[in-house]
């Protein structure tokens, strides 16, 4: 039986009265524990008539919530309070790669945000060291190799209280976020940003605020407004930004800091840096935890450097936090391969391999320059200064996929990176560019896809 009392208690704590307001309010009374496990909901006529709405807005809200497996509804019988178990697959990442029915037919695909397969570094060697040594004694082993920690350490752009392995950049930042990002939560991210953390974040319940980054990093004026909504994660991306191609300057680092110290909020928010480009990013490295190093998780990948296949990031900073996913941890997959561990620990001091990495580099530099500077002189606007994307600024992102599509290149929509409103706009991975030929053809045709209208403009979201 639903009291008015509890409907008036339910609708005193929900500000935000859109559906989506009230699904991450109620949201955060579960996570919190006002709303217990196994309690009745009000109806939605009850609910709807006590915050003057109509019903389709609360019944959208109690799909979204059902959706997270938040609630549980039995039809007359009522909605009910039940444990969170989080919604389906990866929905905008799916998005990100070429329309799918071209995937896999474009003779050029700068969809896929991977690495040129060239200008990676030749793991033969280092796998030959390491192939007939025995890595593992007990299965409760450290979870990371002493010397590769050690080598870790010594790299890390601050002094970190734990430091982990895991299998990936994306495995960090859903092993960091299932410890500290509850259903209803309020997060930061950086708009635009990578689908999979909104797919992720989404599938947690969080309520996620976008702030706009500028040539410098996140919007500082519009970090502190969000700041003002009690935010207990703020994801970014240091440098190389995916999509936008931008690197935080240090003075933006520290006015970041400043600005969550000034909140009031320090001790409770957890920043979770991903340095996704690392070793092939040619911008300084500046990170929050120089300024926060015990509310700051910093996660370094090896993908984009030595290998997709390597799978492993490195996660350290905040020892609460990374503690408490590696403890998760070791109930599941234990440990990331110690040979793969042992691979890389071989590659990070390989006189060759460091020479691989500096002539990538460059050539990654080089091959964003080229196409920047031909859009540039056809007065196509794109963003950044480092890494494998260019972000793009189109007249209408529908006609600019087509357009490419026909001319048998494939480009990510914008659409999907999107937290927020914003220009139409498309990822191409300009990284895969080989020689200047093939540049200055291919940046030609970016340069008119964008500057083509059709009559096929997405909605303002």
């Amino acid at each position: 039986m639903i009291t008015d009392s509890l409907t008036l208690d339910i609708a005193n704590g929900i500000n935000d009265r859109s559906a989506r307001g009230i699904a991450t309010a109620i949201g955060r009374m579960i996570s919190s524990g006002e709303l217990v496990i196994g309690a009745q909901l009000p109806t939605v006529r009850q609910l709807s008539r006590k915050l003057g709405v109509s019903p389709t807005t609360v019944g959208e809200a109690w799909r979204s919530l059902a959706e997270v497996g938040a609630i549980e509804t039995l039809g007359r019988n009522g909605s009910f309070v039940r444990q969170p178990t989080g919604p389906g697959g990866p929905r905008r990442y799916r998005q990100v790669a070429a329309d799918s029915d071209h995937r896999g037919h474009f003779a050029l695909d700068l969809s896929t945000g991977t690495p040129d397969s060239s200008l990676l570094p030749d793991l033969r060697t280092a796998l030959a060291r390491v192939s007939s040594q025995t890595l593992t004694i007990s299965y409760l082993d450290h979870p990371v190799l002493p010397q590769l920690e050690e080598a870790l350490r010594h790299r890390w752009p601050f002094v970190p209280e734990e430091l982990t392995v895991v299998d990936g950049a994306m495995d960090a930042l859903d092993r960091i976020a299932q410890v500290v990002v509850r259903l209803g939560d309020r997060v930061i991210v950086e708009h635009p940003t990578f689908p999979p953390l909104l797919d992720l974040l989404e599938k947690i319940g969080a309520d996620v605020i976008g702030v706009e980054v500028d040539a410098e990093g996140m919007n500082v004026e519009a970090l502190t407004a969000a700041l003002e909504q009690k935010p207990t994660a703020l994801f970014l991306q240091p440098r190389a930004q995916n999509p936008t191609g931008v690197t935080m300057s240090a003075q933006r680092a520290q006015h970041i800091a400043n600005a969550i110290v000034a909140s009031g909020h320090s001790e409770s928010i957890t920043i979770i840096e991903d340095d996704h480009a690392g070793d092939i990013a040619v911008g300084e490295l500046n990170s929050i935890g120089n300024h926060l190093p015990t509310r700051t998780v910093h996660i370094r990948s090896y993908s984009k450097s030595h290998g997709p296949d390597l799978r492993l990031a490195a996660v350290g900073g905040a020892g609460d936090v990374i503690s408490a996913a590696a403890n998760r941890r070791l109930l599941g997959p234990g440990w990331s391969s110690r040979i793969l561990q042992a691979v890389l620990l071989e590659l990070l001091d390989d006189q060759a391999t460091l020479e691989s990495l500096s002539h990538a580099r460059a050539e990654y530099a080089r091959r964003r320059q080229e196409v920047v500077q031909i859009l540039s002189e056809r007065n196509v606007f794109s963003t950044g200064t480092d890494g494998i994307n260019l972000w793009v600024r189109v007249s209408d992102e529908r006609s600019a996929l087509m357009t490419l599509a026909a001319q048998g290149i494939g480009a990510a929509p914008g659409t999907p990176f999107l937290v927020n409103t914003h220009p139409d706009s498309m990822r191409l991975t300009v990284g895969l560019l080989g020689a200047t030929s093939d540049i200055e053809a291919t940046a030609q045709a970016i340069a008119s896809a964008a500057t083509t209208s059709g009559s096929g403009r997405r909605g303002q979201r």
